[in-house]
């Protein structure tokens, strides 16, 4: 489903209104097409199950590899809005492994997959999960580990306002979670 950017046009100028802003002043009057245009960008990934972003990232190699080998893509800058407060959690770096069974995904696939499945309304402990499901599917390996820090606006802006907190999340499948010395050899005590 398409965003439908004449009804977030329409909601944001009667945000603008119930917070006392006046959405005709200079400053403001663009302020709802540009608010729509950003929402269409920065929640692309709605409009797409995951089953839907593991296809279009589906580019593998054959790839001979020895059953300990482990790929390994690290610090993967993106950014998500939380459902709860529709803030932003940014700083986000995304890391992932694999073992690969006979096939690698390409590098850059990785990263849109993270891209896609961060782009909706999200918790940080989804996209983890989310992000685990598309690499196996297309990886056709158990063995998957997602690690995810992030700074969040909920955290920071508002309520406890704790600017330096960093939230730290990981996915666990497959060896990783059955071999905890495998994780830590890769990612250390996180």
């Amino acid at each position: 489903m398409a965003i439908n950017k004449d009804e977030v046009r329409k909601h944001i100028r009667g945000l603008l209104e119930a917070i006392g802003e006046d959405p005709d002043r200079e400053g403001l009057v663009e302020t709802p097409d540009r608010a729509a245009r950003m929402c269409e960008e920065i929640f692309s990934g709605i409009a797409l199950t995951n089953d839907e972003i593991a296809e279009m990232c589906d580019k593998t190699f054959e790839c001979p590899v020895e059953n300990d080998d482990v790929v390994v893509v690290r610090d993967i800058d993106t950014f998500s809005i939380c459902e709860h407060h529709l803030m932003l959690m940014y700083d986000m770096k995304i890391s992932v492994a694999y073992i690969p069974h006979g096939r690698v995904i390409g590098l850059s696939k990785i990263a849109r997959a993270a891209d896609a499945v961060s782009r909706r309304l999200q918790l940080q402990e989804r996209i983890g999960s989310d992000l685990a499901y598309v690499i196996q599917k297309i990886s056709g390996s158990e063995d998957v580990a997602v690690v995810i820090k992030a700074h969040h606006g909920c955290m920071a802006a508002r309520g406890v306002k704790k600017v330096n907190s960093e939230t730290v999340t990981t996915t666990l499948r497959g060896r990783f979670k059955i071999e905890p010395e495998l994780f830590r050899s890769i990612f250390g005590t996180v």
